[in-house]
This record gives structure tokens, C-alpha cells and sequence, in this order.
């Protein structure tokens, strides 16, 4: 069931995506409300799931992850408990950075950053083609980067 969200709400989601480390004060004075009632709301976003968690965004090249690749998954089996046993597998890997079920071709594809080719190659060979149940892994390197936007588009 979706929240009921009125202006004030939108203005401080359109705000937390902007700068989640704003201050409450801060947050407050933009909003055009006073402090403890913006807190309130803020602790409903996150109490009802509408806001799912704060993190610092690492550009992975200065951190040592110079690629970024896409590999596209079939499965040989759709069953239910094969979907969520890969889909555990999938929550081990930290090279995968995102994840999603789709339809079509494939079914997955998966985000992957990694040091280098190497790496990547390894963890292709090693463990992503060696899973059960994998039937075929296409991937594809990125080139560059155009647009990487997290925000949710609140007008």
C-alpha cells in the first residue's frame, strides 16, 4: 500500500535526495515548517519504507575499481527456487553491485564493477558460469559513464 504524501513530504524527499546529510534545522528552514514536526515526518518516510536508507556515493575509479561491466544471465530453470537460489548467490558477490530480474532474453543482468579485466574475467570464469543452474553469461564493458542518477523525479 503506497503512503499518502502531501507537499511537505515531497519537498523533504526532493531535499534528502539533493543532500542527505542536511541538518534537521536545515531541512526544516527549506521545507518551510519547524523543526520537530520535520523530524516527525522524516522518521514516518523511513518508518513506513518511503525513505529505505542513507549512504555515501564512492566514485569506484578513485577507490580502485576501473570496471564497470554488465553480464546478462540464463538460467536453465525458471522454477521459483531456482530463481531464489541464484538470487542468493547473487547476494554473495561483491563485485555485483546491482541486481535485477527480467523478462524477455535473459534472466538477469547484474551490475559488476572490478579492478581491472582480470578480475572481472576471473569472476565471470569462476564463479558466475560455474554456478548451478547458469545456462549462458553474455557481457559487456562499459565504455563511459552518461548518466548516473539515483534520485527518484519529484517535480
Amino acid at each position: 500500500m503506497k503512503m499518502k504524501l502531501d507537499t511537505t513530504d515531497w519537498k523533504i524527499l526532493r531535499e534528502l535526495q539533493d543532500n542527505g546529510r542536511i541538518t534537521n534545522v536545515e531541512l526544516a528552514r527549506r521545507v518551510g515548517i519547524s523543526a520537530p514536526p520535520c523530524l516527525r515526518r522524516v522518521r514516518s518516510l523511513e518508518e513506513t519504507g518511503v525513505i529505505v536508507g542513507y549512504r555515501a556515493i564512492i566514485e569506484e575509479k578513485q577507490v580502485g575499481y576501473d570496471v564497470t561491466a554488465f553480464a546478462m544471465v540464463g538460467l536453465q530453470s525458471q522454477a521459483e527456487a531456482d530463481l531464489v537460489a541464484f538470487e542468493k548467490k547473487v547476494m554473495q558477490w561483491p563485485q555485483v553491485r546491482e541486481c535485477y530480474m527480467l523478462s524477455g532474453d535473459v534472466d538477469f543482468i547484474l551490475k559488476c564493477a572490478a579492478p581491472d579485466l582480470q578480475a572481472f574475467q576471473a569472476f565471470v570464469i569462476e564463479e558466475l558460469t560455474s554456478t548451478e543452474n547458469v545456462d549462458s553469461v553474455r557481457t559487456s564493458l562499459t565504455i563511459r559513464q552518461i548518466k548516473d542518477k539515483a534520485k527518484v523525479p519529484i517535480d
